[in-house]
């Protein structure tokens, strides 16, 4: 996976001294790649294994749960999501965070607090 992200914008500097501007061309380039294979880091594969629709089950509660709602609202999970509980993802959010469809209702939850449900065929 390689992401590539470029920029150039003018930059204004403003002397006190002096009556005029000077411009600046400013270009600033983000580069996301995978790691050297020697280094022995590997980008989490976990992710390539969710979609929409994959059962999951909750390997440990989160301290704070966030709804999926339109309005969001954020609290102390007072034993509402527990270890064990099994729901379906609904959707994708930034920074491995998923919409997950649960008997009580559909939580935003980060990655690191499921996995996959390995259903035997």
């Amino acid at each position: 996976m390689a992401l590539s992200i470029s920029s150039t914008a003018p930059a204004a500097t403003i002397f006190s001294n002096s009556q005029f501007n000077r411009f600046r061309v400013v270009t600033v380039k983000c580069e996301s790649k995978e790691p050297p294979p020697e280094t022995g880091l590997r980008l989490p594969a976990k992710s390539s294994k969710l979609e929409i629709g994959s059962p999951v089950i909750v390997t440990e509660a989160p301290k704070m749960i966030k709804t999926a709602a339109s309005v969001p609202c954020l609290r102390v999970n007072s034993g509402l999501v527990n270890p064990g509980d099994v729901g379906r993802i609904v959707s994708r959010k930034p920074k491995d965070v998923w919409a997950v469809r649960l008997t009580i209702g559909t939580y935003l939850i980060d990655g690191k607090y499921f996995e996959p449900l390995q259903l035997d065929e």
